[in-house]
């Protein structure tokens, strides 16, 4: 006996239904085109990679999250962890056939094997863009500038933008007596957890690398009060001339960021007083070199999509998105007037008006504008025995209930407008 199967979804899966899916789609539409409008250009690469291309560049802490498996033909392989090792994967592998400099923008899913909570899961699309080629620090102000104008774009007027300096939290760390690379980068990694965990909390950690109590409170006292260094004063100072609203940005010496591959400035973005960032990102020059290409400086940051959408969700911001983006139904009256019904929508269409036809002919008109009122769909257009006589169409409002009769010729001149997608 065959047991029943209970329809579920994975732990840290999901699926997106229709609404989901418009505010997904709202937000992915607002990224592209603010990163077309700086000259980036659309990328994308495998979900499976070589397992050797993926280990090995994160830490070993996030090493521990990639998918790994053998696949059938014996090969070690991974999904993909982030777009940021693939695309420098790219760079290396294309090395003649991409022109320096190279701006991408690359939006797919990637996989983390870690547990699932609020805000975390184990698949999610990430929303790359990255500026290659490039050593100087106006491309990182840029980068910064492509995450505020994303942001101002959809509606946020309470984020700001954190930025560091990777060469200038090392430089304390020697400072301090930390010089060994391993210790830095675990040290650096527990560091990065300084606006989530109590101090206290943190020394302890910190006293488990082998340092003494002194010299973790000492670390931290320092890297509180540390000034920008000169690279990051000249970042600081384009996105000035860039025109960026000093509200929205600011010099965090706290910043770490946790992957192991960021050699220089590094941001992140955080909305209200929420704790998780909705932005990432930073320089990392020597990563392309380390897949096995040419030394490539490079600097990028990854979108949060699950996050921002999460936030417009819970500010009721994006209620107006959850309607369908379709302006028009046309109903059909009865069985002898589907070819009518049909030639209308395909004219609507035609015009470029969002048009669907109800599909079922045997259906009662005012099944048909439920229909379309469920959806949130504004217009329906009726056609029946005495539009068919005076060659024209009745126009229902379903926002007021107005309608009026319009003549075919005339319904190119009609608004159909949908106050949802202005």
């Amino acid at each position: 006996m065959n047991k029943k199967i209970k329809p579920q979804t994975l732990k840290g899966f999901r699926d997106f239904l229709p609404d989901e899916m418009r505010i997904r789609n709202f937000v992915l539409g607002v990224c592209k085109e603010v990163f077309e409008s700086f000259g980036f250009e659309p990328l994308e690469t495998p979900s499976l990679e070589y397992a050797s291309t993926l280990l090995g560049k994160y830490g070993e802490e996030a090493d521990r999250l990639v998918y790994t498996f053998k696949d059938r033909g014996d090969r070690e392989v991974g999904l993909i962890y982030d777009l940021t090792v693939p695309v420098s994967r790219v760079l290396a592998t294309y090395r003649d056939e991409i022109s320096l400099p190279f701006k991408r923008y690359q939006i797919q899913r990637v996989w983390r094997a870690e547990k699932p909570q609020k805000g975390r899961f184990r698949e999610f699309v990430q929303c790359d863009f990255d500026i290659f080629g490039v050593a100087s620090p106006l491309a990182d102000a840029e980068i910064i500038a492509v995450i505020y104008q994303v942001l101002k774009k959809l509606g946020f007027d309470d984020f700001k933008i954190r930025i560091n300096s990777r060469p200038l939290l090392f430089s304390i760390l020697e400072e301090v007596g930390i010089t060994e690379k391993n210790q830095q980068l675990e040290v650096l990694r527990i560091v990065d957890k300084l606006d989530k965990l109590p101090e206290e909390k943190l020394i302890e950690d910190l006293q488990k690398k082998n340092l003494s109590y002194s010299t973790c409170d000492r670390l931290l006292n320092m890297i509180k009060q540390t000034v920008p260094d000169e690279n990051t004063e000249r970042i600081l100072s384009y996105l000035q001339a860039m025109g960026l609203e000093e509200k929205y940005y600011c010099f965090d010496p706290t910043l770490v960021r946790g992957l192991d591959y960021y050699t220089g400035p590094i941001f992140e973005a955080v909305v209200g007083d929420s704790k998780n960032s909705v932005a990432g990102g930073g320089r990392y020059d020597n990563l392309i070199k380390q897949m096995g290409g040419p030394n490539v400086p490079a600097t990028g940051c990854s979108l949060g999509l699950d996050r921002i959408c999460e936030i417009l969700s819970e500010r009721g911001s994006a209620n107006k998105l959850n309607q369908a983006e379709t302006q028009v139904l046309v109903t059909i009256f009865d069985e002898s007037l589907v070819d009518e019904s049909l030639k209308l929508t395909t004219m609507l269409q035609s015009m470029d008006v969002f048009t669907e036809i109800y599909l079922d002919p045997s259906a009662k008109l005012d099944k048909q504008l439920k229909y379309a009122d469920r959806k949130g769909i504004p217009y329906v257009v009726i056609l029946g025995p005495d539009e068919i006589k005076s060659n024209k169409v009745t126009i229902k409002d379903l926002r007021t209930g107005e309608q009026e009769m319009v003549g075919r010729k005339d319904l190119v001149n009609f608004q159909f407008s949908n106050p949802n997608f202005q």
